[in-house]
């Protein structure tokens, strides 16, 4: 389901380009540009830590929702589709997690 559940919020994202400013929130986070749509999903990134260290289970469970999708919204900002996320991340499934840190480029 989860997964699935990203995919039909990324089309919703995806779609919302064409909607109008006045009718949808999505609409205007776009509108703002790559940079706006960053901004916030970096405030929605520490609301969700702050929940994960001093909140409930469900104040966790809505910040992480709200960062889940601002990602989505700043991925579709970017044109970077969903699916291709989730082509790396399926990659480095076949592996550990410090075999596949060890395996990227040194900058």
């Amino acid at each position: 389901m989860s997964d699935h559940v990203l995919a039909q919020l990324a089309g919703t994202i995806r779609s919302r380009r064409n909607a109008e400013a006045d009718k949808s929130y999505t609409k205007k986070l776009l509108d703002n540009g790559t940079d706006y749509c960053a901004r916030k999903f970096g405030e929605e990134a520490v609301e969700t830590i702050i929940a994960a260290i001093s909140g409930s289970k469900d104040d966790l469970k809505a910040e992480a929702s709200d960062v889940l999708y601002h990602l989505l919204v700043l991925l579709e900002a970017r044109e970077v589709d969903l699916v291709d996320v989730l082509e790396v991340l399926h990659q480095r499934t076949s592996q550990s997690g410090l075999e596949e840190k060890a395996s990227r480029p040194q900058s």
